[in-house]
């Protein structure tokens, strides 16, 4: 059976929460919506969630497709996390790797295949870029030293990231 984008991109949410190691059962994992190329969940009881995300896949037919690579930014209220990025690359990078997105470039701290912002800050201008830019790429060298990119599309991103905040809205 061929998998559709939304399909991918539903699988993908359920990879990258069991990736992040989740507090909570598999079944209390929730689809809160597809948007183009991201999808949104929410984790944890509708009444009190864990931790809300928006999640893509590199896109079908790039170099990182197929490899366990995915963006996310995801809220978790009990932290009082707002739109949080995590990146998992398709390599893992000797160093730091570098956040493209238009004209404007981040650069983002890894753990093996783990990259995130460096501080909440930065947190918000990536995500407010991404809003309003159309593709995003994360470069870096690998541990061997060959170059790598991995690419995301960002149509329904936006869209994504507001669902799954407004599913995990921030106890007052």
């Amino acid at each position: 059976m061929r998998r559709t984008g939304i399909g991918r991109t539903v699988a993908a949410g359920l990879a990258m929460a069991a990736l992040v190691g989740a507090p909570t059962l598999a079944a209390d994992r929730t689809a809160i919506g597809v948007f183009r190329d991201w999808g949104a969940f929410r984790e944890g009881a509708a009444t009190a969630p864990a931790r809300c995300f928006a999640i893509a896949e590199p896109p079908r037919g790039t170099a990182a497709a197929g490899r366990g690579a995915f963006a996310s930014v995801a809220s978790w209220p009990a932290r009082r996390i707002r739109a949080q990025l995590a990146i998992r690359l398709s390599h893992t990078p000797r160093s730091d790797v570098t956040l493209t997105i238009g004209g404007a470039s981040f650069v983002l701290g890894v753990r093996g295949q783990q990259a995130w912002a460096h501080d909440r800050h930065a947190d918000a201008a990536i995500v407010a870029t991404m809003r309003s830019g159309s593709s995003m790429s994360i470069s870096g060298v690998t541990a061997g030293g060959m170059p790598f990119a991995d690419a995301y599309r960002l149509r329904g991103a936006a869209s994504a990231i507001d669902a799954a905040s407004l599913a995990c809205p921030l106890p007052r």
